[in-house]
């Protein structure tokens, strides 16, 4: 399921940034940016982000250990491609 960022339009002759899935949904949308080289810039800081980033739950919903277990989970089987031989490994001493 491969995802892509899309540059589309954004308001005031500006630009955002579309993450979509593999079907083309929408999984997030960026702020505005005032110009298409500053949209790319914030492409390549979201890929570095991404990867690394801890979950603050900011909701109204508790924060619970099995939440925590799912989202470590389904961080171990997001990784890329090169990485599933390590992800095997790492899902056995689950």
């Amino acid at each position: 399921m491969a995802g892509y960022f899309e540059l589309i339009d954004g308001p005031n002759d500006g630009y955002r940034i579309a993450l979509r899935d593999g079907e083309g949904d929408i999984l997030a949308m960026s702020t505005t940016f005032s110009t298409k080289q500053s949209a790319v810039r914030g492409i390549s800081t979201l890929r570095e982000i991404a990867g690394t980033a801890l979950i603050k739950d900011r909701s109204h919903g508790r924060w619970t250990p099995s939440l925590e277990r799912q989202a470590h989970h389904l961080h171990l089987f997001h990784q890329p491609a090169w990485r599933k031989h390590e992800v095997r490994s790492a899902a056995g001493r689950l």
